[in-house]
């Protein structure tokens, strides 16, 4: 059975797509930590970053850089922050968490909520400097 972010990249699922291309996905989380928490995602489905061949992790943080950059230059932050933890969806994933302090990036944190006008306008921008 497809994983929640195959049936995201695969259309099955909206999303606010920030990039993609042959072998990876971008999207906005839609349960964020901060404005412009950003899920990056391959396509090949596997539930541990490490099950990947070398080739699609570099791959995987060559893309993340990609995005990471564009969604700093959108985001107010001091930088963005990676994660990977792997246990709430069974498909690789990192987090990319706009952060301007180490606490913000805590997965115990409340969530904050968006508008979808305010979600669409964040990965519109970003989407526009990939």
């Amino acid at each position: 059975m497809a994983s929640l972010f195959t049936n995201i990249i695969n259309g099955k699922i909206p999303c606010y797509k920030i990039a993609e291309d042959d072998n990876y996905f971008a999207f906005l989380d839609i349960n964020p930590l901060a404005k412009g928490h950003t899920l990056v995602v391959p396509k090949q489905e596997k539930d541990y970053i490490f099950k990947h061949d070398d080739e699609i992790l570099a791959g995987l943080m060559v893309f993340s850089k990609k995005v990471a950059i564009a969604l700093e230059s959108v985001v107010d932050c001091k930088r963005i922050g990676i994660a990977v933890l792997g246990l709430e969806v069974p498909h690789t994933h990192i987090h990319l968490v706009p952060l301007n302090s180490e606490a913000d990036i805590c997965f115990a944190n409340k969530r904050i909520s968006l508008s979808n006008e305010e979600f669409a306008r964040i990965a519109k921008e970003v989407s526009s400097l990939l």
